[in-house]
């Protein structure tokens, strides 16, 4: 066997036994460069991780993180919450959709699909539970609407994608996933309105509903609404680029939860610099790591070989898209965001390029993809999170989690046979795509 197919085997070997990720991706790599290279080329360790890292738009993630985590400790969640029943009403179904619009509120201000369902889940989970809704249905819902916020900007996975696929603005990325975010919501909702009805779920006021006003709950949520409109709005008028973005976004979450709600204390901060220094670090080490496994990879050229069979299979260019799709459907359910991109993209840019697939439109794709792959079994990082709020077994959601699979597979083919739907507001924008 060659070097780049015992490079493959390594790594999946190396996943199969448990080894986390990162260390997975570095080790396969080492063992291309040992027995494709030189040993000697192992010398080049220490500079293939730190140029993974050294890129200015990555300075972006750990801040969107910290500013996930800033606007939950600062109990926007629950203020939106509040502004949704209000404005919503007692009717069946409603909480469903107030767990959605709150999703995707929340999406647009931390960028990670996690962290979303995290802080949903603790607010809308007991009121759902009182208004009868099932825990398994409640905790597949509100994971799978969390999974919009890898589309819906700022999106940490659009971040990454844009760096590792050259020539692609990230400001064209934003804007392009804020429509199929929304209609990635609008299909997840479609089911839960007629199960709720189905079952008779809910209709009458729960947890004091009756008695908010849609005028003094859109006073507290004002600050929450204001967030995504901050960041987008700075980006469009060219105030300040993504990374600054994230910047602003972390003093304006402070500012907000210091000042305006007084939820957060400068106690509050320095944990959640802490914390949020703890999820980064994973993620830069998965990042880092991965590097070794690209240059090895790019130097024994297994991507461009593995390219060049994908591309043999079929010259039906929508054909190829399906089975890409597919694959990385695949991946979502065992593997992080991150990972997908950095393992996959090296290999899926030349058949992009064969196939002159539009790049902006292919990275949103592929988003909505791993988006489905955030709460479907037997992974889903969104779903474990949501059913560890709930305290139920991860089986439990299977059914309901599969009927939201195909509610958001259908957005997506939508997109994919719409290409327009991605691309419009870019387009319109001005930016390059």
């Amino acid at each position: 066997m060659t070097p780049d197919i015992w490079m493959i085997l390594a790594f999946a070997g190396l996943l199969i036994a448990g080894v986390p990720v990162a260390f997975s991706l570095a080790l396969s790599g080492a063992v291309g460069i040992v027995l494709g290279l030189s040993p000697d080329m192992l010398a080049t360790l220490g500079t293939n991780t730190y140029n993974s890292i050294a890129k200015y738009p990555l300075i972006a993630i750990p801040l969107f993180i910290l500013t996930g985590l800033i606007f939950e400790r600062a109990g926007v969640a629950l203020r939106l919450v509040r502004f949704a029943q209000a404005l919503i009403g007692p009717r069946h179904g409603g909480l469903a959709l107030v767990a959605v619009l709150v999703c995707m509120i929340m999406g647009g201000m931390s960028g990670s699909g996690p962290a979303d369902a995290a802080a949903v889940a603790m607010v809308m989970l007991p009121s759902m539970t009182k208004a009868g809704y099932p825990k398994p249905f409640s905790a597949t819902l509100i994971a799978a609407s969390a999974s919009t916020a890898i589309l819906i900007p700022p999106s940490v996975a659009l971040i990454l994608y844009s760096i590792v696929v050259p020539g692609v603005d990230l400001r064209a990325l934003f804007a392009a996933g804020l429509f199929p975010g929304i209609l990635a919501g609008l299909a997840l909702l479609v089911p839960a309105m007629l199960v709720a009805k189905r079952y008779g779920w809910e209709g009458t006021p729960v947890d004091g509903a009756e008695k908010l006003t849609v005028r003094g709950t859109f006073r507290e949520a004002l600050p929450a609404l204001f967030a995504p409109v901050l960041i987008l709005g700075g980006l469009r008028s060219g105030l300040f680029t993504p990374t600054e973005a994230a910047v602003v976004a972390v003093a304006y979450g402070t500012v907000v939860g210091l000042f305006l709600t007084r939820e957060l204390t400068l106690r509050d901060v320095w944990e959640l610099l802490g914390e949020a220094a703890i999820i980064s670090g994973v993620v830069m080490l998965i990042i880092a790591l991965a590097g070794i496994f690209a240059w090895s990879g790019t130097m024994l050229g297994t991507f461009r070989h593995l390219a060049e069979w994908i591309i043999s299979l079929t010259d039906n260019g929508v054909l190829l898209l399906i089975l890409v799709m597919l694959a990385v459907l695949v991946a979502g359910m065992l593997l992080d965001a991150i990972s997908i991109y950095l393992i996959m993209m090296p290999i899926l840019i030349p058949v992009m390029q064969h196939f002159e697939w539009n790049p902006v439109w292919f990275g949103i794709l592929l988003a909505m993809n791993i988006a489905i792959g955030q709460f479907t079994p037997p992974v889903a990082v969104n779903l474990m999170v949501t059913t560890e709020v709930a305290k139920i077994r991860l089986e439990h959601t299977i059914g309901w989690a599969l009927l939201f699979v195909v509610a958001m597979g259908c957005a997506l083919a939508l997109v994919a046979i719409f290409p327009s739907i991605a691309l419009w507001l870019p387009t319109v924008l001005g930016y390059n795509v």
